[in-house]
């Protein structure tokens, strides 16, 4: 069975602004994690999702908001030398968090950072496509689109569907990483600093859902604009400068 990832996580410079603007652009409520953690819990219908945290202290200056993704493994440490083998890098050694699981922060070889993590318990099951503030897309802006794919399908297993051509921007490689998981890689842009990984949260009626952002305090980049299957994206960033995407319909 191939990995997928099971668990999204913004790191900010703003905890309070942060969680009031994803609650009222993508819905989700908050909760303290609780067990001394200084973590907070975005959730939909009371179940958490995504998670927030501060940017530490010691990163200030270094570390910008963004979204980091975590993929599960068997064997955290086993799978950390074997992105290092490929010629990955390990961000931050394995380490347990007490009560959840063991993980490790990565980057693939163009430096496009993910973490990997074999969590505690059984993860719930995957919600149905499109439901509200769950992940409904993950995406790679990689540095070389063929290199990626051949990297993350011989690490975690995934296996590449079809492949749209985007004209002067490339190809659009679609994978899967089980029957309900999926995304898609692109080779990045010239002005793109660095590869990157960019997820997308359910939001349902996506213009309304661009108009939020604004609202917000946010910045609409691109969107709303239609995909394949039917589907409508914006990608935005958050008024702490985090990126981040959402995907959802047009109202009929």
């Amino acid at each position: 069975m191939s990995s997928k990832f099971i668990w999204y996580e913004l790191m900010t410079s703003d905890t309070a602004a942060a969680q009031k603007f994803y609650g009222e652009v993508v819905g989700w409520g908050a909760q303290d994690a609780g067990g001394g953690m200084d973590y907070t819990l975005f959730t939909t219908a009371g179940q958490p999702v995504t998670g927030m945290m501060a940017i530490p202290a010691e990163m200030c200056g270094q570390a910008k908001p963004g979204w980091i993704g975590y993929v599960a493994v068997e064997n955290v440490d086993a799978m950390a030398e074997r992105i290092e083998g490929e010629g990955g890098r390990i961000a931050r050694a394995p380490e347990d968090i007490p009560g959840v699981g063991r993980f490790a922060v990565v980057a693939d070889p163009h430096g496009a950072f993910f973490c990997i993590m074999r969590g505690i318990g059984e993860a719930p099951p995957a919600p149905p496509h499109g439901t509200p503030g769950h992940a409904g897309w993950r995406e790679l802006h990689a540095g070389d689109r063929e290199q990626a794919a051949a990297f993350y399908v011989k690490l975690f297993g995934w296996s590449l569907t079809e492949k749209v051509d985007m004209g002067a921007m490339g190809f659009y490689q679609v994978f899967m990483t089980d029957a309900t998981q999926g995304g898609g890689m692109m080779t990045k842009m010239p002005e793109t600093p660095q590869p990157f990984w960019l997820y997308y949260f359910n939001v349902g009626d996506i213009d309304a859902a661009a108009v939020r952002i604004g609202a917000a305090g946010g910045q609409v980049i691109n969107g709303p604009m239609e995909v394949p299957g039917g589907d409508w994206i914006v990608q935005a960033f958050d008024p702490q400068g985090a990126m981040f995407a959402v995907v959802g319909r047009k109202a009929q």
